[in-house]
């Protein structure tokens, strides 16, 4: 056995015995998780697929989801802009850069910038001495960031693992809060937190057609505290599968590829879902997609396309991606990105 096989055997079962120790261990804690901007989806692309892209390949944006996939980029640079009109007019943006030196021989690297504006909101402290009952404290507008170094590394032509840490911060204003030693009886208080976490995976290719496994680990961190009771990020465990289905079908057909996606996903702050996408492509141009969501609150259904130029032979490209998500009682989602490879 060469060595190179033996290391990806060997790492490929560490992943699985750590993925399932940790998955074993969670206790589920629905609905108590928090920074859940780093749920939200954070490209077109993605979204369009119903977040199914574990083992989806992928650029510098992969790392958000399995890191290990940057390892099988052959581009040099990859850059990926993305803005998502979320719900409630927040508003989510995501940036994401990778450099592959010497054709992936030291790996790849990669760093990202997650943003989101909340809005604008009023704020008010209970008085029982006004004729409201309340007090306007002033506007205030909170806010959360992400920023991250990401590395890859393909041990073989089938096997590749990756790694993201990130720090993630949310800021949530400041409020008014009692206190008995102030001479107004109230003090201002900051609530504001960060915390380091960490994203990791791994991805294998089976050698039978485009057939590709994939597991991952998101938002993996400490607890993180605002008040006395603290908090976890929304770990997620992720198992995914993919296709181009078109090598089944028709293995010489360079003109079109439909490429199907599987994942099952693992929540610690709800019950487990599956997730289903399928990227129709069309002389490698245009791209059709859509996705479903099993299990998960007020979406089933995901709608997309892009559009790209591919040029030169290291997978450089321009695309332009763009997603549609039916919310069910909020806002219905659209998502917007842009991908420049060389």
């Amino acid at each position: 056995m060469a060595r190179s096989t033996r290391i990806s055997y060997l790492l490929s079962m560490i992943t699985i015995s750590v993925w399932l120790s940790v998955a074993h261990a969670a206790e589920p804690k629905l609905a108590q998780t928090g920074f859940q901007f780093l749920s939200v989806p954070s490209n077109a692309r993605v979204a369009a697929l119903g977040k199914a892209f574990t083992a989806m390949p992928g650029g510098s944006m992969s790392m958000f989801y399995n890191p290990s996939v940057m390892a099988f980029n052959p581009a040099r640079f990859d850059l990926s802009l993305s803005q998502n009109n979320w719900i409630a007019d927040i508003k989510h943006m995501a940036g994401s850069f990778s450099f592959r030196p010497a054709r992936g021989r030291w790996g790849t690297f990669g760093v990202s910038l997650m943003s989101v504006d909340y809005g604008e909101f009023l704020g008010t402290i209970v008085d029982p001495s006004s004729e409201s009952g309340y007090q306007d404290t002033g506007n205030f507008s909170p806010s959360a960031f992400a920023m991250g170094l990401a590395y890859a590394n393909a041990l073989s032509d089938r096997f590749s693992f990756g790694v993201h840490v990130k720090y993630a911060s949310q800021d949530l204003g400041n409020a008014q809060v009692s206190d008995a030693g102030s001479e107004t009886g109230f003090r201002t208080k900051s609530y504001s937190e960060g915390v380091i976490a960490f994203d990791f995976g791994t991805i294998y290719r089976t050698g039978f057609k485009s057939l590709a496994f994939a597991m991952s680990v998101q938002n993996f961190s400490q607890e993180v505290r605002f008040e006395s009771e603290g908090f976890q990020l929304p770990l997620v465990f992720n198992i995914g599968i993919s296709m181009d289905m078109m090598d089944a079908i028709s293995p010489d057909n360079e003109k079109h590829a439909f490429i199907v996606a599987i994942d099952a996903n693992h929540p610690r702050a709800a019950s487990e879902q599956i997730m289903v996408g399928g990227e129709y492509i069309f002389l490698n141009a245009l791209a059709l997609r859509a996705g479903y969501h099993h299990n998960v609150d007020e979406r089933d259904i995901s709608f997309g396309a892009g559009l790209q130029l591919a040029y030169g032979d290291r997978g450089g490209r321009i695309a332009l991606d763009y997603a549609y998500t039916p919310f069910g009682i909020f806002d219905n989602v659209q998502q917007f990105t842009f991908t420049f490879s060389m």
